[in-house]
């Protein structure tokens, strides 16, 4: 087995002829982000006309593998070897690199490669951009190690992780459907708890800016030279913000200047803050670890003594409040929520008392299924863990794929 620098195996972000060729009302497949999924949940539904893409956008072609560059994409481990392109060509998200492989390495060989601990670990360690906009540089890429051996063991590499990463992949699948219809299950409890599956009317529903004490916006446009790396003010994003959560584990930091410069944008504890763009409608109330932290392109709703922050984020979260979101969202790039449409959302308007009976209901009968929720989604994570120690192990030679068995990898996992 020999050591190859990719550069010398395939190209690097290279220019696509097919798309050249094209008119400029053809069309092709178009790729966004959130399209951009291994195996099966990859989307390449979506298409542009080639005009509408010619300027500020990434072009590939059938074969190519797209590496997403920035993170935490490319941690996940979300490259793809593409393939069914409308007349095999697509352009997408600038956000990707295209790394075209020559004929000295197998397609599928070096989409496993990038998928592993080594190349994950290494650019990572790589990236470099201000903090929550770092990226993997291409010159990484290039100059990238791979073990090479021959093609035809390549072949037998890439069948034997097909083959093995698929019966994982089926395991992983299995459990976020449970997952989906778990989630299913809690709205319909909330729904039910709240009484909103018959709030057809306005019978009862009052504005949230009658019944808060502000709705406001967090820091829309944020310059560069406000984040930091240490000693700052954490600041909330749309990505740490989930139903009912909220995820510290990703904060970024804005400096002393930043945060007094943006005081409107400051929180409290028990403020619930929504999501604007990305999952819309999402609301978390503030924790008392981030009393006096501030917040990036988030809706933040300040409730006062008439409604309960918990009860709040309870209805934000319903399929009630989801659609009203959907409804007053705006832009066709990327939709948005705005502060205008989240004061005007009808809110159910009962006593304080009342309010605070329903939360504890909500978090018993919610509380029960959340911890289901979490143990699959534990799962998943070993499996996605596993799936690329095999992939690591596999691809550097550590063992013979013609007489190996994946099996013992996944042992311990759960498989229903």
């Amino acid at each position: 087995m020999t050591t190859v620098r990719l550069r010398h195996l395939a190209q690097v972000n290279p220019l696509t002829p097919a798309f050249d060729r094209l008119a400029d009302e053809d069309e092709l497949t178009f790729l966004p982000m959130e399209a951009v999924w291994p195996g099966s949940r990859l989307d390449v539904a979506r298409r542009r006309t080639k005009v509408s893409v010619a300027t500020g956008y990434t072009r590939f072609q059938d074969g190519d593998v797209l590496v997403p560059k920035i993170t935490p994409t490319f941690e996940a481990s979300r490259s793809v070897l593409i393939g069914g392109l409308f007349g095999g060509v697509g352009a997408g998200t600038t956000e990707l690199h295209v790394v075209r492989p020559g004929p000295h390495i197998d397609p599928r060989f070096l989409l496993y490669v990038v998928n592993t601990h080594s190349f994950l670990k290494l650019g990572e360690a790589e990236m470099h951009g201000v903090a929550g906009q770092q990226r993997v540089p291409d010159s990484f890429l290039r100059d990238f190690l791979v073990e090479l051996p021959p093609l035809e063991e390549q072949r037998r590499i890439a069948d034997f992780l097909d083959a093995e990463t698929a019966r994982i992949d089926q395991l992983a699948l299995k459990r976020r459907q449970m997952r989906s219809l778990l989630t299913l299950k809690r709205e319909r409890v909330i729904e039910s708890t709240l009484g909103l599956e018959r709030a057809q009317t306005t019978d009862g529903l009052v504005p949230l800016k009658h019944l808060v004490a502000d709705v406001t916006v967090g820091i829309v446009i944020t310059p560069a030279k406000w984040y930091v790396e240490v000693g700052g003010t954490p600041a909330l994003r749309g990505l740490n913000v989930k139903p009912g959560f909220i995820n510290t584990g990703d904060l970024v930091q804005i400096s002393a200047e930043g945060h007094a410069v943006n005081r409107k944008s400051q929180l409290n504890a028990g403020d619930v803050v929504v999501v604007r763009t990305g999952q819309a409608g999402a609301a978390a109330v503030v924790p008392a670890e981030l009393d006096g932290a501030n917040c990036i392109d988030l809706i933040v709703v300040r409730p006062g003594s008439k409604l309960s922050p918990r009860y709040l984020q309870y209805v934000l979260n319903s399929d009630y409040a989801s659609a009203r979101v959907t409804e007053h969202s705006v832009g066709s790039i990327q939709a948005h929520f705005n502060v205008g449409a989240m004061k005007q959302i009808p809110i159910p308007s009962i006593p304080r008392s009342e309010q605070d009976e329903i939360v504890r209901l909500l978090d018993t009968r919610v509380g029960a299924l959340d911890l289901l929720h979490r143990k699959l989604d534990s799962q998943e994570q070993l499996l996605t863990k596993r799936r690329q120690a095999l992939i690591t192990a596999a691809v550097t030679g550590q063992f013979d794929v013609s007489t190996a068995n994946g099996r013992n990898v996944t042992d311990g996992v759960p498989t229903s």
